[in-house]
Formats: C-alpha cells, sequence, structure tokens
C-alpha cells in the first residue's frame, strides 16, 4: 500500500500512461474503461510497479513511518520512476488512486493534416483573448468541436435553455420551466453511466468523448469518500479543454490552443496538494491492518474530540455510481468518543455519508421531529432510526461557481453531511411471516409519520430495516435526507424521490416524468407493495437469486417503465421463479388494490392521475382496502406459521 497523502504538501503529479483495463465493482455490477493517460501522485505511481513499504504508522501492526519529505530522496524517486515506468503500462491500476484522466482524440481518426506544430520561440506581449471554443455533449462519436451551446439527446423529456458563457467557462442558465442544460449535462452522463453498468459490452470507444470522460469521473467518485470534485482533460488534435465535475453538476473551460497558455497550466498543476485535486483533506487515508481507511477527527461542544474510523475497504460498504446526486455512502464505523457515550452497541455503527442540498431541511432537523413524535405514537417509539451523532461541512460546491461568476451558482447547493446510526439489518434477509411483519411495523411508523407531517417520499427495501428487541424483530423506517416536513416551506410536493423500481406508477407514465404530479401518501403505500414484490421474488432465505432465476432485472434500466407496468397489467408469476402460493396470493391482492386491472387496450401513456388532495379518512381507508383482504388477515395472524 502506497503511503498516506500529506493534504498539505504537493503530490510530485505522474502523467502515467496507461490505456489498460481499468476494472472495479458497483455492488453486482463490474466496469471497465481505458483511459488513456491517468494524471498519479508519485507514491501511487511506484507502487504499480513495485511493492513499497507503508509509509505512515499502521496503527495495528506498527510499521514505521518514512521520512519521504526530504527532497533529494523524492527527486531521484521520481527521475527513476520517469526514466522506467512512466511510460509502461500498469496493472493492477486503482481508480481510487487516480487524480485525474486525460484522453486524447482526433477530429478525423488517423488524420495530422492541419495540426500546426508549435513555434520555435515566442516573443514577449501583452495577452490578447482567444475566442472562446467549448466541445459539445453528444451521444455520439467526437466531432468537430465548434463553439456553441451543448448538444443534448432528441428524445429528452423536459427542455433546457443553452448555456451562457461566463469567465471562459461553460455554466448552466435555468429555464422558465426550472430545469437547465446543467441538468441535462448530468442526466446525460448519469443515464450513459447506468447503461454502462446495465452492458459490460460497451466499450470507451463507443462513446463520444465528453461522455467517456464523465464516465472516468464517475469512477473516480465512486471509491473516495467525501471527496468534493475531480478534473479530467479531453485532448482533440491540438486543442485541450478541462472539464471539472462536482455533485452541483459540471463546468468546462473554453480550449486552450496556446503553448504559454498550456505552460501556466501545467506549471500550477505540478504544484496542487491533494485537496487541490478535490480530495477532502478532513478525511485523513490511514492503513488499519493492511486496508485503506478514513480518519476524521473534530471538536465537539458536548464531547470534545470526537474520533471516527471510517472504514471504507470493508466489504459491507454501499457506494454510489454515477456524476451527480447525494452520492450516498454507508460504511462501518469505530469510535472511542462514541462509545464511551453509548457503549459497545451489539451490531456496531455505521456512518451515512451524503451530499445533501442545502435548501432542503436537513436529516438531522427532520429526525429530531421524527423523535418528538416517538414520545406521543407506539406506532413510531423504536421503529425510527436512532441518530447519535452528526456533523456538517461548510464548503459548498457553489463557491468555485461564485468566484467565476456563473450564473444562478446559488442552485442545487449541496454540502456533505455525516451521520452516524447504530447499524441495523436489512430487510432482504427476512422472507415469509418474517418479512410481512417487519414490513407491515414500517407501514404503520410511515402512516403515523405521515399525519403528522413527516412525508418520507422515499420508500424502498434499502430503507426497511429491523433488529432484535427482547427476543422480537422490530421493524424500522429508515432514511429521512429526502423527506419534507408538511409545514416547511422547502422542496416538496411533485419531486421523483423514489428509485425506479419502487416508483409508483403515477410517477412513471408521461405527466409523472414531467414533474406534474404530486406526491401523495397512496404514492408511498403503493411503493411499499413494489418493495414486497420485489424482496418475495428474488431473495430466496436472505439472498440474492442467481440472475437466470430472478425477474425483474429490466426494472433498474432506463426502460423499466413498460415492463413493470406489464408486469403490473397482467399479474402473471414468473414462470422461471417457485413461490410459497399465500404469498404470491398476497401480491396479487395488495396489487388489485391498489390498481384495479385495467382495461386489456389501455397503454401505460394513456393512464390519468388525479392530484387531488387526501385527508386523514381518506389515508385510512385506502389502508383499510389493504388490510382487509383474505390474505393479509392470514398473515396477519398470530397463529400463522411459515
Amino acid at each position: 500500500m502506497p503511503c498516506p497523502w500529506d493534504p498539505y504538501s504537493t503530490v510530485d503529479m505522474i502523467c502515467q500512461q496507461n490505456h489498460m483495463p481499468m476494472h472495479q465493482t458497483h455492488q453486482t455490477k463490474k466496469s471497465t474503461w481505458k483511459p488513456d493517460l491517468t494524471i498519479l501522485s508519485l507514491n501511487n505511481a511506484c507502487a504499480l510497479f513495485q511493492d513499497e513499504k507503508r509509509g505512515k504508522k499502521d496503527k495495528q501492526t506498527g510499521t514505521q513511518k518514512n521520512d519521504e519529505k526530504d527532497d533529494e530522496q523524492r527527486n531521484t524517486k521520481l527521475k527513476a520512476h520517469m526514466d522506467t515506468s512512466a511510460t509502461a503500462k500498469p496493472n493492477n491500476h486503482l481508480w481510487k488512486d487516480v487524480l485525474a484522466c486525460i484522453e486524447f482524440k482526433r477530429k478525423t481518426p488517423g488524420m495530422t493534416k492541419g495540426i500546426k506544430p508549435p513555434p520555435s520561440t515566442y516573443t514577449v506581449t501583452d495577452h490578447v483573448p482567444t475566442n472562446s471554443e467549448y466541445l459539445p455533449v453528444d451521444h455520439l462519436k467526437a466531432e468537430v468541436p465548434t463553439p456553441g451551446p451543448l448538444q443534448t439527446p432528441a428524445t429528452q423529456l423536459v427542455s433546457d435553455a443553452a448555456p451562457v458563457r461566463s469567465s471562459g467557462l461553460t455554466a448552466a442558465q435555468p429555464s422558465p420551466g426550472g430545469s437547465s442544460s446543467k441538468r441535462k449535462i448530468t442526466d446525460t452522463l448519469e443515464s450513459a453511466a447506468k447503461k454502462s453498468k446495465m452492458n459490460p459490452d460497451d466499450t470507451d470507444a463507443d462513446l463520444d468523448v465528453t461522455i467517456q470522460t464523465g464516465l472516468y469521473a464517475a469512477e473516480m467518485f465512486a471509491p473516495n469518500l467525501g471527496v468534493n470534485y475531480f478534473l479530467n482533460i479531453i485532448v482533440v488534435d491540438d486543442v485541450i479543454w478541462i472539464w471539472y465535475y462536482d455533485r452541483q453538476g459540471i463546468v468546462q473551460c473554453s480550449g486552450i490552443q496556446d503553448l504559454p497558455q498550456f505552460m501556466v497550466l501545467l506549471y500550477a498543476l505540478q504544484r496542487f496538494k491533494v485537496h487541490d485535486w478535490g480530495q477532502n483533506k478532513d478525511l485523513i487515508p490511514v492503513p488499519v491492518q493492511g486496508k485503506r481507511c478514513k480518519e476524521f477527527n473534530i471538536q465537539d461542544k458536548e464531547l470534545g474530540t470526537v474520533d471516527l474510523l471510517l472504514h471504507t475497504s470493508h466489504d459491507e460498504r454501499v457506494t454510489h455510481y454515477g456524476p451527480q446526486g447525494r452520492a450516498t455512502n454507508l460504511v462501518a464505523v469505530t469510535s472511542e468518543a462514541l462509545t464511551n457515550k453509548y457503549g459497545n452497541l451489539r451490531d456496531g455503527m455505521v456512518a451515512k455519508i451524503f451530499l445533501g442540498e442545502v435548501n432542503r431541511t436537513s436529516e438531522s432537523e427532520i429526525l429530531k421531529r421524527v423523535e418528538e413524535i416517538t414520545k406521543r405514537h407506539a406506532t413510531v417509539q423504536d421503529h425510527v432510526p436512532e441518530l447519535l451523532w452528526h456533523h456538517t461541512f461548510t464548503n459548498p460546491a457553489s463557491v468555485i461557481r461564485e468566484v467565476l461568476g456563473v450564473p444562478d451558482s446559488n442552485t442545487g447547493i449541496r454540502v456533505l453531511y455525516i451521520l452516524l446510526f447504530r447499524k441495523l439489518k436489512p430487510i432482504m434477509e427476512l422472507q415469509g411471516k418474517e418479512l410481512f411483519d417487519v414490513w407491515h411495523q414500517c407501514i404503520l411508523c410511515h402512516l403515523t409519520l405521515w399525519k403528522e407531517g413527516v412525508c418520507h417520499q422515499n420508500i424502498s427495501p434499502g430503507n426497511l430495516m429491523w433488529y432484535w428487541k427482547d427476543g422480537k424483530q422490530i421493524g424500522v423506517l429508515n432514511d429521512y435526507d429526502l423527506s419534507s416536513l408538511a409545514d416547511d416551506p422547502g422542496p416538496r410536493g411533485n419531486e421523483r424521490t423514489v428509485p425506479v423500481p419502487f416508483m409508483a406508477l403515477d410517477f412513471i407514465i408521461r405527466e409523472g416524468q414531467q414533474g406534474k404530479v404530486k406526491h401523495l401518501y397512496r404514492h408511498d403505500l403503493e411503493s411499499f407493495m413494489w418493495c414486497f414484490v420485489w424482496i418475495s421474488l428474488r431473495y430466496e432465505n436472505g439472498v440474492l437469486l442467481p440472475r437466470r432465476l430472478r425477474p425483474f432485472d429490466e426494472w433498474a434500466t432506463l426502460d423499466a417503465g413498460m415492463t413493470k407496468y406489464c408486469f403490473h397489467r397482467f399479474r402473471t408469476l414468473p414462470a422461471c421463479l417457485p413461490t410459497k402460493p399465500l404469498m404470491w396470493h398476497f401480491l396479487v391482492a395488495c396489487l388489485n388494490v391498489l390498481h384495479p386491472e385495467p382495461d386489456s387496450s389501455t397503454e401505460v401513456d394513456e393512464l390519468t392521475v388525479t392530484n387531488t388532495e387526501e385527508s386523514v379518512s381518506d389515508i385510512d381507508n385506502l389502508l383499510a382496502k389493504f388490510t382487509a383482504t383474505q390474505a393479509w388477515a392470514t398473515l396477519s395472524s398470530p397463529s400463522f406459521s411459515q
């Protein structure tokens, strides 16, 4: 393992030739890309070709710290690497070590005509601004870069305005409808990221260079916890563009074609410290028992120094793949300060780390409201997560946009949150009667919270948890970072916050995709039903079934709407999967209550929704329709056994 970086020193940047396959696993999917060049720290570049001694003292093994700050030793090491390895093709190149990627393209492959060599000498003159040239975003092959608005796919559902240019960068100008070209760029990259995960046959050569480098950024984001941003570089013939990626969007500089300007850029990059490359300088990498972890220490008014050791290499870590959004990571965490306060928790602690929008009510504030409700309602008490500690970082991504004068730089601002909870068990471990009981407890908790003004709006299997208490399995409705408060004037109502496989059908049809459907209680209840369908038919004894046996993989793709709608219409049990008759009858009964079987001639785009308000009696009556079914009554019976 290379030496951990010092966040306050330069990284001795190396441009490492690559074009070798780089692999990374995202939950169950494996990606493969071949960037032309990568920028690495000297230590990580050398580690690709030789085994290095660990530099910082290992907390468990006590290895000695090497003095890598000696200039002469460092320069010798740098020269040796440049002489022997910088142009060699590395093996086992890891995305977590990459600071930036450089991708080279030709306007016309194989053609060099028209590329002028740099002059042999330059005359010092006053700076003369060059014409701004921007690289268009396109789904297809790289084309001649021309000035003008970034291109978008013709199938985009919501029209967006062209970008405006300020300070030599492309920026996003919201349209009257509230969308922006920044959204189109990031949506395009997010869509490409999802496609690449589902189709391992996609290769770098199949993609436009802007999408290609955007996906490289997604790969760089995935293993790096709490990273602020990344830079990538695109070179088309003799023009170079810098692309800046963060969770708020993308900023592109105008093309650089002047050698002196390029030398100034290179001079600056050589002097970058690690946090200048986007790494979070508060999360310090440390090796523990041969694995890379992150260490975070901060002063707390109540506890004094709070020490967190984030086990980022743990097998159970949940990561995010994609260039935008909250980028939620769940990692195991240990802390002496919190152990002193709470004792040794039975299942340990977990840290939830994500980038939330500052104009939303924070999850910690919502959980304060939830805690008040637990004191009045038994259906909520013990059925919500216990927040042990939290911290908000104060370095929003809007800073760079404000400095550059980008219009509407405060739109969609995100900041990094860390929340610590007791570790819970996933509902996917359960089946049959146990699954129903825990799931039902979560529904009752959700119902009470909704009536009390806490609207969850993000029901999915990953947010339905459980734990043991006094020999009983207790369901927990988890994850409130996308929830809203009924009396909060902030964002709420027509936002689509649920993953597609568990999204109510109202949000899949055209009006829902256009944000014209108000999020009501019945939509969350429908998501509960889709969760039960998903878990019951895809898991057995807590284990995800093999691909050939499990249905609904296509629900996680971009075209999920029609396949999900067809399952809902025909209520057909997948032929590949045996299941208990009672559970299937229960699923069909729930779907029949939720949406009576539609006419066979009705198309998905012909369905309509009504944005009517819901009263408390409407909510109670809807749930009562489910509980009145025979299958529900059978599963609810204490005498029923699996």
